[in-house]
């Protein structure tokens, strides 16, 4: 298994070249720039949250504290609060993550359980995806910074699994073998179903309300759009 400090030096490696990838190819300033680099970062470690070491899991909450508030000023600019209000909701967001959800997590998660896995990597895009909403309309611009923020945090949570997968080959010997963790990092599912089936339950929500979001129309609405012109 590679270490924390392996993790972090490559997730935050490829947060680096996330950020010159979108002033290259998109022109963005400073502040999406240097955003998206520190989710990627981030992103790397985000894996560990179920880790049995209380250092990881402790850093790592109190980063999602100051950064879930954050990522939630655009959506409540948009509901005509005052700042007082703002601040208020910002604080309780902060100790509702810190606290409460590290509790929930250090509960009912085990160590390379799924969390550990390409659909909880997903699960954390779309929660920056939801988290994120600019001020105004949602233009194809902005929409399309939403996805770079998504893509940011999924490339750093996809490094770290990765990671882990390579440091569970033994290279030691002549013939390469695997240790007891292989396979237990980038994978669908778990060898609990309940679990398997929870993360995957959460996944279609957030997808659902992810392209509910974007402007697209519901489920009923598709419905009624799809039947109407076949009663006709």
């Amino acid at each position: 298994m590679a270490s924390f400090f392996g993790h972090i030096t490559t997730s935050a490696t490829l947060g680096a070249a996330v950020g010159a990838f979108g002033v290259w190819q998109f022109n963005y300033d400073w502040g999406v720039v240097f955003l998206a680099a520190g989710l990627c970062a981030i992103g790397g470690m985000l894996p560990d949250l179920d880790s049995d070491s209380g250092i990881p899991v402790r850093e790592m909450f109190g980063l999602a504290g100051v950064l879930v508030p954050l990522l939630l000023v655009g959506r409540l600019r948009r509901l005509d609060l005052t700042p007082e209000q703002i601040l208020v909701i910002m604080a309780g967001a902060y100790l509702l993550v810190r606290y409460g959800l590290s509790e929930v997590f250090r509960r009912i998660t085990v160590h390379r359980g799924m969390y550990h896995s390409v659909p909880a990597m997903l699960i954390a895009g779309l929660a920056v995806f939801l988290m994120h909403r600019p001020d105004g309309p949602i233009a194809g611009q902005e929409l399309q910074k939403r996805f770079y923020f998504a893509a940011a945090v999924m490339i750093g949570f996809l490094s770290h699994l990765v990671l882990d997968e390579l440091f569970a080959v033994d290279l030691m010997g002549v013939v390469p073998k695997l240790n007891q963790f292989a396979g237990s990092a980038v994978k669908l599912w778990s060898q609990s179903w309940p679990a398997t089936l929870l993360t995957y339950a959460i996944l279609c929500a957030l997808g659902y309300m992810a392209w509910v979001s974007t402007g697209s129309p519901t489920l009923e609405q598709a419905w009624r759009q799809t039947i109407t012109p076949l009663r006709k």
